[in-house]
């Protein structure tokens, strides 16, 4: 168990789990985009040990950005995001590949998916290490799904509790 701030944590999925889940999502995207060179988009702060493990292992050519965008605050979705740094290069005619720590309610995705279609890409598909199906609200298909988990707050990997926990190489659940 592990304290962060005023609340406490129980370990939940290990590092291997996390690492397989990885490796899984790299060869669906590798299937799918063979001969190409695809745009990766991570969303930062959570996504960055996704994003950098995820690179370890794609093996074909592709091009690397991130956004950043903001929705929690604390252990809650604020239901409302807010585009903190944008795109700095064209994706039009390029496939590009959002690549999340975690989808619950979907408000990112949405206005990430706008932010994109604005760029005119060829396709545009979405990759979560953590999906919570339970939470999630929208009609936007999510094309690679590493571990589906309860709707229930978990920290490490790269996702937080007001900032603390990111370091953290596997993810733990607050008990409640």
């Amino acid at each position: 168990m592990i304290q962060l701030h005023d609340k406490q944590f129980v370990p939940f999925i290990s590092a291997q789990e996390i690492e397989f889940a990885i490796q899984q999502i790299v060869q669906m995207v590798e299937n799918d985009f063979v001969g190409e060179t695809p745009v990766f988009i991570g969303v930062l702060n959570g996504s960055f040990m996704v994003v950098s493990d995820f690179m370890k292992h794609y093996k074909g050519t592709c091009e690397l950005s991130f956004v950043k965008m903001a929705s929690y605050e604390g252990t809650q979705s604020t239901e409302t995001v807010t585009e903190l740094i944008g795109l700095n290069q064209s994706l039009e005619g390029k496939s590009v590949v959002i690549i999340e720590d975690i989808i619950d309610t979907g408000n990112t995705l949405v206005a990430l998916k706008a932010l994109i279609k604005e760029h005119n890409p060829k396709h545009f598909k979405i990759a979560t290490l953590f999906l919570k199906p339970e939470a999630y609200q929208q009609e936007i298909k999510i094309d690679y799904v590493g571990i589906r988990i309860p709707n229930k707050f978990i920290v490490g990997y790269g996702l937080d509790y007001n900032e603390l926990g990111r370091n953290l190489p596997e993810v733990y659940q607050v008990v409640e």
